[in-house]
């Protein structure tokens, strides 16, 4: 490991908005704060937005300066990238924000039942070659479900078309209400004749201005971004889409190379 990410790792364990449970931790001791997150923490009864696979914090530090009422939580397995969010929340006086550093497969075991309102997966690893690893997959809707309010909602936005088109296929066999979908978000999507034909609320809008890193980066390579918004249901079985779905032809900014493979589940 590099100096750099010792030193972040060391100053970050004084951070008090960081929480840092890998599996190895959280296999021996349960996490006292599930179910608790309002009273320990936030001191509030506020409504609780996780951000899974959040990178450096960009979109939870942004969320949680649009909005002040609401809780955010951005989780995600590398120390290093969570320093960059979590620091900047602490600078900025942002009591609404934390940081949980683990991994997602294990969400479950950090959230009680009905305590999370939303999720937001933004620019997910499409995991083209195992659906169990897929945020967007029924192998982690039921993970979700254990914690997410019934009807809660789940935002996805990504450069992917496999996982876009993916994650369609799972929402529409499952018959999951679709709230909000558009392929090209930074087309005419956020114009108001856009917003108007696609019937994007003012919140979304909003919410939807803020970029993260890469995500810049693809914008200025021309991919399209995608998002979609969706309600999950706490009851009834879900099915994994039985359909061949054509891999991602371009390899994203700084992600590992794609697969040789034409087609994937």
């Amino acid at each position: 490991m590099s100096k750099g990410k010792l030193q972040k790792f060391a100053e970050m364990e004084t951070f008090k908005n960081v929480f840092q449970h890998p599996f190895s931790v959280i296999s021996d001791t349960p996490f006292d704060m599930k179910g608790h997150w309002r009273e320990q923490y936030f001191h509030n009864d506020n409504p609780i937005v996780l951000e899974l696979g959040c990178g450096k914090g960009e979109y939870t530090v942004g969320l949680a300066r649009v909005y002040p009422d609401i809780n955010f939580i951005g989780v995600d397995i590398k120390g290093a990238r969570i320093y960059t969010g979590a620091k900047q929340a602490l600078e900025e006086g942002l009591e609404n924000v934390a940081f949980l550093r683990t991994s997602i497969e294990i969400i479950d075991r950090f959230f009680g039942e009905n305590e999370v309102q939303e999720i937001w997966l933004t620019f997910s690893d499409p995991q083209m070659k195992n659906v169990h690893k897929r945020l967007t997959s029924t192998f982690f809707m039921e993970r979700y479900r254990r914690f997410l309010v019934d009807g809660g909602i789940v935002h996805l936005k990504t450069d992917s078309n496999f996982l876009f088109t993916y994650t369609t296929y799972m929402v529409d066999v499952n018959h999951l209400p679709v709230l909000f979908r558009t392929e090209d978000l930074y087309g005419n999507e956020l114009t108001e004749q856009g917003r108007a034909d696609n019937q994007m609320d003012d919140k979304t809008h909003e919410i939807l201005g803020i970029h993260t890193y890469y995500e810049n980066q693809w914008i200025e390579r021309g991919l399209n971004i995608k998002y979609m918004k969706f309600r999950l249901p706490a009851e009834g079985a879900l099915v994994e889409p039985d359909v061949e779905i054509e891999l991602d032809d371009y390899r994203s900014y700084k992600r590992p190379k794609r697969s040789g493979l034409a087609t994937s589940k």
